[in-house]
């Protein structure tokens, strides 16, 4: 039975996804052309790569609300090295995960050495990352960007598959890997189910969580990168928002925010959601602002449930009224 249940949150979510493309195909004729399916690939790219290091930090108890304007930083100072300091694309790009990487590390330091809340630590750090990238730009847009470096965005293979669709797929195969077949993404779920039981069973949760936002951080920065070649402008309103649809894809794919619990390839059919359910909204013209609306309901319902589900879980797992499913503590010494 435990194995069972997964797969049918699985099939509930491939469901609402089948569901929405043959809503959308219905009442657009344009949603099921290659070239707008592709199209699709092509804008869900930073989405999906951002989903696998934010998926990390859910499935350790933890969130990162700074990845939005990790992007915004992260693309004005990409799009200055090439633009204003002639820097080749490709070691810009370098900077830029080194930049990304870095912003994980701190948020890691700080959330492991002070014991504050991941909420307020990676808030704090959202609003500092907006007023840093906003003196670096100094609110202009920046472009003039080599012309090999658009390819990673907007090129595409045999003229229709998006080249950034194969650094998603790459991205996410990664992501595969050290959550399923290494120790570190056993830890993870560890220390999203109870950090305290983790560090008595010898887990080094410091170092764990320092590297669970320090890759969180390295895969925002692949995801500002794709999203900054593909957009061809650096603007530091470029990320803000986006920590929330990325919060939406992996809660509505079953990545719990209590941690502990969740797949990646939930959070791959949640991006998918949120990325036809973005497509399709502006094909059928419906207004931005009915849009935000309708994408903040779906992300209530699905906390929602989530909690409920997590509780629900907790409830059947009490023995003789000795919870086994004990809330995790906040230490995280090692």
């Amino acid at each position: 039975m435990k194995i069972a249940l997964p797969r049918i949150k699985d099939i509930g979510i491939v469901l609402v996804l089948v569901v929405l493309i043959i809503a959308f195909s219905l009442m657009t004729p344009n949603f099921l052309d290659p070239s707008n399916i592709f199209n699709i690939a092509r804008q869900v790219a930073t989405l999906g790569i951002v989903a696998v290091g934010f998926s990390f930090v859910l499935i350790t108890g933890g969130i990162d609300l700074s990845v939005g304007y990790q992007i915004s930083l992260n693309v004005v100072v990409t799009g200055m090295l090439m633009a204003q300091v002639g820097l080749p694309w490709y070691l810009a790009c370098l900077a830029a995960l080194a930049l990304g990487t870095l912003i994980g590390v701190v948020n890691g330091l700080i959330i492991t050495l002070t014991g504050v809340a991941p909420l307020i630590v990676t808030l704090s750090m959202m609003m500092m990352l907006n007023g840093l990238s906003y003196l670096i730009s100094k609110g202009l847009p920046i472009f003039g960007f080599p012309a090999e470096f658009s390819l990673l965005g907007q090129g595409a293979v045999f003229g229709i598959i998006p080249v950034s669709l194969f650094f998603l797929i790459a991205v996410w195969g990664v992501g595969l890997f050290i959550l399923n077949k290494t120790y570190i993404g056993r830890y993870f779920y560890a220390i999203g189910n109870n950090v305290e039981a983790a560090r008595l069973s010898g887990v080094n949760t410091r170092r764990t969580l320092i590297l669970v936002y320090a890759l969180c951080g390295f895969f925002t920065a692949i995801g500002a990168i794709l999203l900054l070649s593909r957009l061809n402008s650096a603007q530091s309103a470029t990320g803000a928002g986006f920590e929330f649809s990325v919060l939406t894809a992996c809660v509505l794919g079953g990545i719990s925010v209590m941690g502990g619990r969740g797949r990646l390839f939930g959070a791959f059919v949640g991006v998918l959601i949120v990325g036809v359910l973005d497509n399709g909204l502006v094909l059928i013209n419906v207004s931005e602002y009915v849009q935000l609306l309708i994408k903040g309901a779906i992300l209530l319902v699905a906390v929602i449930y989530d909690a409920m589900s997590k509780n629900s879980s907790g409830r059947r797992k009490q023995i003789g009224g000795v919870s086994l499913t004990a809330p995790a503590v906040a230490s995280v010494k090692s």
